[in-house]
């Protein structure tokens, strides 16, 4: 095949949503389809039982949520999907942000009952930002929930979007009786019995067929009429091109957990979601049909592999062929490194490819080279932008809990910051070390993979820290700077790539600080530079 026949037939998407709403339960089920897996393991009620394929690592099979990103790939149709599951936990909505600086597109899960929750806001916020191609899936719908119509005014109204439904419930919770598919004209009809790989779908190209009456009885089957002709009324019809632009999203309602709505779901997707497409550097915009190969680092994760102490590099391919042994550009290192085996996923497996292309996701063995936000290319010096790290929010010492092993420490917190799950800052004065996160449950998953992964243990302490600020001295008064560093050096500290930050204690501190020296530029975000 081309190389422009491999991009038309990519498809790469994330999926987001509030914690709970059934995304890993989702992700999974696609990838039944796929073939990818024999048997889906559901997240129960946070005990697993067999353990989602996509959440890998031991804290989250003990508490039922995704905290790192998984990367997922399978054929469904002659069509190569790559699946980028996100966590929910509003703790990893850094992880979550510079992942959608991967996708194409993104399905938004919302849980019939619960409706738009607090965390699918801000995600949405930044996908309609990033004009970012969005399908929504109501899911859970063998559950009490809402009624379909104020869900969907929910969605209207909190998120900001403009739905079209493409399939309709018929009924719910007990009266569940299947979903009316509006985009294929057939009806898939819910037996309850989550066993039934696959439902059978009946056509029905007409809704007033005395048929309808027959399969789902006359009462679901007279509302069922009226509620499409309200569809039909009230919501705009589908243009492909209108939601590719981010001004339509579709919406489909199923039950993850019984596989219910799940290929509809897919079976529009493949034919209506985006290819790879153009993405933004600072230089130019790079188009993936480019025969040049360049691609840039989302995500680092150490240990993916407790076995072997590894860090992999999940690599966006944006353009060109990426292939095996071939040396490529480092751009921010400037210099050139080859890769003897990269892997791709194919759900929990890795295995190692010759040859990727735009769409897909790549990882490279690191051992070091790497920051998030890094690219590589075939020669030309491109930077991909648009991936900040946040100031965080909370703030606690690090000690070590056992000094025979502070060389284990030292290396799991280099490695762990790599990642981007916290920020790290050495204190000016003495040199202690601060971890500042944007959420608190990060301090556990660090101390849990400290032990786990590098055999390390650390104890945290309080610090009471309103706001980190990265300090510009670029432009700065030289006498001014002087007596700043000098009258506030028990607040200063260095972040991991040696640039100065203020920890102020509180917001008023902050305000008298920059009033105190103008000059200064004190930025809440550091752009990896």
């Amino acid at each position: 095949m081309s190389l422009i026949e491999e991009i038309q037939r990519r498809r790469t998407f994330g999926i987001i949503s509030h914690p709970d709403a059934g995304k890993t339960t989702l992700t999974e089920k696609l990838l039944l389809f796929g073939g990818a897996i024999q048997e889906a393991g559901a997240v129960k009620s946070n005990k697993i039982k067999k353990g989602a394929t996509s959440d890998f690592m031991e804290i989250e099979r003990q508490r039922g949520i995704s905290v790192a990103t998984s990367v997922l790939a399978f054929e469904y149709n002659g069509i190569k999907i790559n699946i980028l599951d996100t966590p929910g936990h509003k703790d990893f909505a850094e992880d979550t942000f510079r992942t959608l600086t991967a996708v194409d597109s993104v399905i938004v899960v919302i849980d019939v009952a619960k409706g738009v929750e607090e965390q699918t806001e801000k995600l949405v916020e930044v996908c309609r930002m990033r004009n970012i191609p969005m399908i929504v899936f109501i899911n859970k719908m063998d559950r009490e929930g809402k009624d379909a119509f104020d869900l969907l005014d929910e969605i209207e109204q909190k998120l900001g979007l403009n739905v079209v439904p493409l399939s309709f419930p018929i009924g719910m919770g007990y009266d569940f009786k299947g979903i009316y598919n509006i985009w294929e004209k057939n009806i898939n009809l819910f037996s309850g019995d989550s066993r039934k790989d696959i439902e059978e779908t009946i056509e029905i190209s007409d809704l007033q067929s005395p048929e309808l009456n027959t399969l789902v009885g006359d009462t679901a089957a007279e509302t069922l009429r009226e509620e499409i002709e309200l569809v039909e009324g009230i919501y705009p019809s589908f243009n492909r091109d209108n939601y590719l632009n981010g001004k339509i999203q579709p919406v489909f309602f199923g039950s993850a957990l019984n596989n219910f709505g799940v290929r509809e779901l897919l079976d529009c997707f493949i034919n209506i979601a985006p290819k790879p497409r153009p993405k933004q550097s600072e230089e130019r915009i790079v188009d993936p049909n480019e025969n040049k190969f360049s691609g840039f680092v989302f995500k680092i994760h150490a240990n993916m592999d407790p076995n072997h102490r590894d860090r992999l590099a999940f690599i966006k391919i944006v353009s060109g062929t990426f292939k095996r042994n071939t040396p490529y550009l480092h751009v921010r290192h400037n210099k050139k490194l080859k890769f003897s085996s990269p892997n791709a996923f194919f759900a929990e497996k890795k295995e190692i490819v010759d040859i990727s292309y735009p769409g897909d996701i790549v990882g490279l063995h690191d051992t070091g080279n790497f920051k998030i936000g890094d690219t590589l290319t075939e020669g030309e010096t491109i930077n991909y932008k648009g991936i900040p790290s946040f100031s965080p929010e909370h703030f606690r010492y690090i000690n070590n809990a056992d000094p025979l092993k502070s060389k284990q420490l030292y290396k799991g917190i280099d490695q762990l910051m790599d990642e981007g799950v916290a920020q790290l800052f050495t204190l000016e004065l003495n040199g202690r070390k601060v971890i500042g996160t944007v959420g608190a449950l990060q301090y556990e998953v660090i101390q849990y993979r400290l032990e786990h992964e590098y055999g390390a243990k650390c104890s945290y302490e309080n610090l009471n820290v309103h706001k980190a600020c990265w300090i510009d001295p670029k432009g700065a008064n030289p006498e001014e700077y002087k007596e700043f560093t000098r009258v506030k050096q028990r607040f200063l500290a260095k972040d991991k790539q040696g640039q100065l930050v203020f920890l102020a204690d509180s917001p008023f501190s902050l305000q008298m600080t920059q009033q105190k020296y103008p000059s200064i530029k004190f930025h809440f975000t550091s752009e990896f530079d």
